[in-house]
């Protein structure tokens, strides 16, 4: 069974006296610490496991198998932000367990894990402590021996600081023992970890490689526009196996920008290469669709119960609605699971990977971009616009419900166009993409109330079978047909607010 912990930590070279030996200054005088409490040397011995070629290591992913100190066993890291890694731990054993395994997937796809550099350490504890003996920070001296496991392996030696903030700690408190340690000559590390350090300083020396121009080419910006939702598919995986808050949304997202980009972009890529790929993130999309749906919408009825006056919420309505969702969802997330597992989900990102690593540019990828984008973008306003006369001319009913949730999908793509030419048109599609959300947002609510007048229907079906009153369920039914229709009389407005932003820049075109 894997634990996981939020390690908040950062990482300084270590500054020697003249004898050779590292110097740690008086951490007492550190604002908030009472006294430093010596807890001796331990032994480190960690192997680090990666593909042949270092794929965990490129996205900032340490794996590991570590014996000796109080908590060997093998350790996941996972980058969350700077200074910032949740710590996925497993019990020790002999291969990479499964628990990790699977975490890593979306970016090994199946090839085997291998140890590339095992790490000795010898690790000096201190723990810093406040006046009630409250632990506020680990402060660790490690003098280290990396070697480079492989044919080519070299060896490498250094001391750093470590400095990692009590569970529940301030963030501020690390500023606070850096001011300190500077102070005193030490500065932060240039590697973000010791596997990374060992890495640069163990492998052949490389050929320096020049770094990426700057997208200039419409080619250019819609590549690069793609790559940053792979990367956003291939980093959510983790997150979505985890059951982290809004991961399914985020993953969900990047699906439907890449689609979005392969039919608004399509005089960019070749149609005959990206339409099979658009089906498969479609597939994916409505894998991962299933669970987050009945989130936003089981979140959404409770919110509106939250809201009621007690003298009105009549019989056992919050818990239909908990067993309501329960069922809605038994066994979605085992599915999820098993979908990112499947070959189908894993060919999908190698096939994702092949395309951005030899693209299948069309002669309008060569093009500046400040030509071949307003174009596709204004394609996709009028295809909205049409939408939006439609949705906005027929009467209330089933019609006038479908046809905006039409215009939505179509302000949807319309927003993506311009979020992915925004790097290449600056403030024109900005401002553009601004007020297309604001319309897509107006017609999202409205697309969620004709999903949760059903939902309160169906229960207040159930209510009225089991024998109790459905009495609350009308109410919000009511509440839910006044919100929609609130949505339709702001509608107009954000329309034309959005055609005025894109009539006055014509988004650079």
């Amino acid at each position: 069974m894997a634990d996981t912990k939020r390690e908040i930590e950062r990482k300084y070279e270590a500054a020697v006296d003249a004898s050779g030996e590292t110097r740690l200054p008086d951490l007492t005088k550190v604002a908030g610490v009472s006294s430093v409490l010596d807890k001796g040397v331990a032994e480190l011995d960690a192997v680090y496991y990666d593909t042949d070629d270092l794929r965990l290591a490129a996205d900032s992913i340490t794996l590991r198998r570590r014996t000796g100190g109080d908590d060997a066993g093998w350790h996941l890291k996972l980058p969350v932000s700077p200074d910032v890694r949740d710590e996925i731990r497993a019990p020790l054993a002999g291969a990479v367990p499964d628990s990790l395994a699977g975490l890593v997937r979306s970016r090994t796809r199946g090839d085997l894990l291998t140890p590339v550099v095992r790490l000795l350490s010898s690790r000096d504890v201190r723990h810093l402590l406040d006046a009630q003996g409250r632990l506020l920070a680990e402060v660790s001296t490690d003098s280290v021996t990396a070697e480079r496991i492989g044919a080519h392996g070299g060896t490498a030696r250094w001391t750093e600081i470590e400095v990692e903030l009590a569970d529940g700690g301030d963030p501020a408190f690390l500023d606070a023992v850096e001011k300190r340690l500077r102070k005193a000559g030490l500065r932060p590390a240039t590697s973000a970890s010791k596997l990374a350090r060992a890495l640069a300083e163990t492998e052949p020396r490389r050929t320096w490689e020049k770094p990426p121009a700057a997208p200039r080419t419409a080619g250019d910006h819609v590549l690069a526009y793609l790559q940053h939702q792979y990367d956003a598919l291939v980093s959510y995986d983790p997150a979505v196996r985890r059951d982290l808050p809004d991961s399914v949304h985020q993953m969900r997202v990047a699906t439907r920008r890449m689609r979005s980009a392969f039919r608004t972009y399509r005089r960019v890529l070749d149609r005959t290469v990206t339409d099979p790929i658009a089906e498969e993130l479609k597939w994916l999309a409505g894998e991962l669709g299933v669970d987050r749906d009945q989130e936003v919408l089981g979140a959404r009825l409770q919110a509106r119960i939250a809201a009621l006056p007690r003298t009105l919420v009549l019989g056992p309505v919050r818990s239909r609605l908990r067993i309501w969702s329960v069922a809605r969802r038994h066994g979605s997330r085992r599915k999820i699971i098993a979908v990112l597992e499947s070959k189908r989900h894993l060919e999908l990102l190698t096939a994702l990977e092949a395309l951005l690593a030899d693209p299948p540019l069309l002669p309008a990828a060569s093009k500046p971009a400040t030509k071949v984008l307003p174009k596709a973008i204004r394609k996709d306003y009028a295809r909205l616009a049409t939408r939006m006369e439609r949705a906005l001319t027929l009467p209330p009913g089933d019609d006038r419900d479908l046809a905006m949730h039409n215009a939505r999908k179509a302000a949807k793509r319309a927003r993506y166009a311009a979020e992915a030419a925004r790097p290449a048109l600056g403030k024109p599609a900005k401002r553009f993409g601004k007020r297309v959300k604001a319309v897509q947002s107006l017609l999202g609510d409205h697309q969620d109330s004709v999903m949760a007048r059903e939902a309160l229907r169906d229960l207040a079906v159930q209510a009225h079978a089991a024998g109790e009153t459905a009495f609350t369920w009308g109410l919000l039914y009511g509440q839910e047909e006044a919100a929609a229709q609130a949505r339709e009389r702001e509608l107009p407005t954000a329309w034309k607010r959005a055609s005025k932003a894109k009539s006055r820049a014509d988004l650079g075109g």
